[in-house]
C-alpha cells in the first residue's frame, strides 16, 4: 500500500438504523399492551366486560392483524421500505389514539351525549340501567379502534426485516433483528411502570392517548433519518462494501434495489416449501408470546388478586419483562455457528431455534410451583418470552436468508398472517375457557377453576416451538435460496 494511501474507517450508520427500528418497535408494543394493562381494573368495571369479552377483543385484533400482515408487507415493498413504515406507524397512532374516545362514543350511542368530557361520558354510561348494551356497544367501538391499530401495526415487522435485509449481511441479521426486537420486551417493560399510573391518576383515556402519541414523535426522526444505504451520506464506502459482501449469492446492489413498484405474486409465493415452513412455525408461536403479553397482567389479577395498579403486579411484571431481554444472545448465538463453527447462516439458525425451543417447556410447571409463590410463574414465562423472542429473530432472517430483498416484507406478510390465525386461536379460546373454568369450577389435577384453565394454555405453550421446529425442518432440511422469482 503506498504511503499516500489511507485506509477508510468502516462507518457505522447501520446501527443508528437499528436504534430506529428498536424504537418504532418499543413504540408499537407500548401501544398494544395499554389495552392489556387497563382492561381488568379501569375498563371492565365501566363497561362490564367479561374474560369472554376481552378474549374477543384480542381475537379480533390478532385477525384483522394477521390478515393486515399480508397485505402490509405486500404493500412496503411495493411502496418502498420510507413511506411504507411512516404510513404504517401514522395509522397504528391514530388507532391507539382512537381507544381513549371510546366511552365517549358509547355514552353518544346510548345516552345521546356525545360533546361531552371522559367524566361526563363515564357519569352517563353509569345511569344506564341496560348493561347489556352498554357491553355491547362499547365492546364493537372498541373492536372498531383496534382494527385500526391492526392495520397501522401490521407494517412494522416487514418493513423493519425488509431495512435489516438493507442494511445487514446474513451473518449480522439476526443479531440486528434481535436488537430491535427487544423493543417488544423494553415496550412491555415500560407499560406496567407508566400505563397503570396515568390510568389511575389520570383516567385510562389519557394513557392511551399519551402513549400513542410517541409515534407521531417517530415519524419525524425516521423522516430525516432513513434513506437507502447507497443513497446515505453517512454510509461510506467501507460500510457499504460490508453489507454488501452477500453480493455473490445475493441480488447485487447497483442502485437498483428499491424494488418500489415491484410486484410479486402471492400464488407463486405459495408454492415455495420456504414459505410453508416460515408461515407453520409463525403459526405455531406467534399466538404463545400474544397470550403472555395480552393474559399475563389478567393472570396476576385472577390468581393472585393483584390489580395492575399494584406495586406488587408492576415489579412483577418489570422484573418479567426485564429477564426476555435476555433474548438478544438469540441474535449473537447463530453470528457464533457461522464464525466460530463454520457453519452457513441458515444452519446456524436452525440450530439456535432448536436450542431455543426447549426453553419454553418450563411453562408446564409455572402453575404448579405457583401455589408457592407467584414469583415462579412470573421468572418462568419471563425465560420462556425469552425464547420466544429469540426464536422470533432468528424465524424472521429464515426469510431474508431464502428469499430476494423484493419478495422478503411480502413473505413477512404472509408468516405474519399464519402467526395472526394462531394467535385468533390461543387469545379466543383462552377467554373462553377460563370463563368456563370459572363457572363450572373446573378440577384438573390439583387445580380448580380458572387455575385449571390457565394450566391446560401454559401445556399448549410449553411444546408449540418444539413442534414448530420440526415441521420447519422437515420441509426445509437444508439451505436453498430462491432464484427464480420475477
Amino acid at each position: 500500500m503506498s504511503i499516500n494511501q489511507t485506509v477508510e474507517k468502516m462507518s457505522k450508520y447501520r446501527w443508528t438504523i437499528v436504534a430506529m427500528l428498536f424504537m418504532a418497535t418499543t413504540v408499537n408494543y407500548m401501544d398494544r399492551q395499554v389495552l392489556s394493562l387497563t382492561w381488568k381494573d379501569f375498563i371492565a368495571p365501566e363497561f362490564h366486560w367479561t374474560d369472554s369479552d376481552y378474549g374477543t377483543i384480542t381475537a379480533l385484533f390478532s385477525l384483522f392483524y394477521a390478515i393486515s400482515l399480508l397485505f402490509a408487507g405486500r404493500l412496503v415493498d411495493w411502496l418502498g421500505t420510507k413511506k411504507g413504515y411512516m404510513w404504517a406507524i401514522a395509522i397504528w397512532s391514530v388507532g391507539a389514539v382512537l381507544h381513549a374516545f371510546c366511552g365517549i362514543a358509547t355514552s353518544g350511542v346510548i345516552t345521546g351525549h356525545w360533546f361531552v368530557g371522559f367524566e361526563q361520558a363515564r357519569h352517563y354510561i353509569n345511569q344506564v340501567e341496560d348493561v347489556a348494551r352498554v357491553l355491547n356497544v362499547s365492546v364493537v367501538l372498541f373492536v372498531f379502534a383496534r382494527l385500526v391499530l391492526a392495520i397501522g401495526e401490521a407494517g412494522n415487522f416487514p418493513a423493519a426485516i425488509k431495512t435489516t435485509a438493507e442494511y445487514f449481511p446474513k451473518k449480522d441479521r439476526a443479531y440486528a433483528t434481535s436488537i430491535f426486537n427487544a423493543g417488544s420486551t423494553v415496550g412491555a417493560l415500560a407499560a406496567p411502570v407508566t400505563i397503570p399510573l396515568l390510568a389511575k391518576h389520570f383516567g385510562w383515556e389519557a394513557a392511551f392517548i399519551l402513549i400513542g402519541a410517541l409515534g407521531f414523535l417517530w415519524m419525524g426522526w425516521w423522516q430525516f433519518g432513513y434513506n437507502k444505504p447507497y443513497k446515505h451520506p453517512k454510509v461510506n464506502k467501507a460500510e457499504l462494501d460490508y453489507i454488501r459482501q452477500d453480493q455473490d449469492d445475493d441480488e447485487v446492489q447497483d442502485g437498483t434495489d428499491d424494488n418500489a413498484g415491484r410486484k410479486i405474486s402471492f400464488m407463486k409465493l405459495f408454492k415455495y416449501k420456504q414459505t410453508w415452513a416460515f408461515a407453520f412455525g409463525k403459526f405455531m408461536t406467534d399466538g404463545v408470546w400474544w397470550f403472555y403479553l395480552f393474559w399475563t397482567p389478567a393472570y396476576l389479577s385472577s390468581v393472585y388478586g393483584m390489580e395492575s395498579s399494584d406495586p406488587r403486579a408492576q415489579i412483577g411484571l418489570f422484573i418479567l419483562y426485564a429477564i426476555t431481554l435476555l433474548s438478544i444472545i438469540g441474535g449473537w448465538l447463530p453470528t457464533y455457528f457461522v464464525e466460530q463453527k463454520g457453519m452457513h447462516a441458515y444452519a446456524g439458525r436452525m440450530k439456535s431455534m432448536l436450542i431455543f425451543a426447549f426453553f419454553p417447556l418450563l411453562a408446564v410447571v409455572a402453575q404448579p410451583l405457583g401455589h408457592f409463590s407467584y414469583w415462579f410463574p412470573i421468572v418462568i414465562i419471563g425465560i420462556a418470552g425469552a425464547a420466544h423472542q429469540a426464536w422470533s429473530a432468528n424465524i424472521f432472517t429464515t426469510v431474508s436468508d431464502m428469499f430476494p430483498k423484493a419478495a422478503v416484507a411480502t413473505v413477512t406478510g404472509i408468516g405474519g398472517l399464519a402467526g395472526g390465525l394462531g394467535s385468533v386461536v390461543i387469545n379466543k379460546g383462552s377467554g373462553v375457557l377460563f370463563d368456563f373454568a370459572r363457572e363450572t369450577q373446573m378440577t384438573l389435577l390439583n387445580f380448580k377453576g380458572v387455575e385449571a384453565g390457565y394450566f391446560i394454555i401454559f401445556c399448549i405453550c410449553a411444546f408449540a416451538y418444539l413442534i414448530g421446529w420440526v415441521v420447519m425442518k422437515s420441509l426445509v432440511p437444508e439451505y436453498k435460496r430462491i432464484t427464480d422469482l420475477v
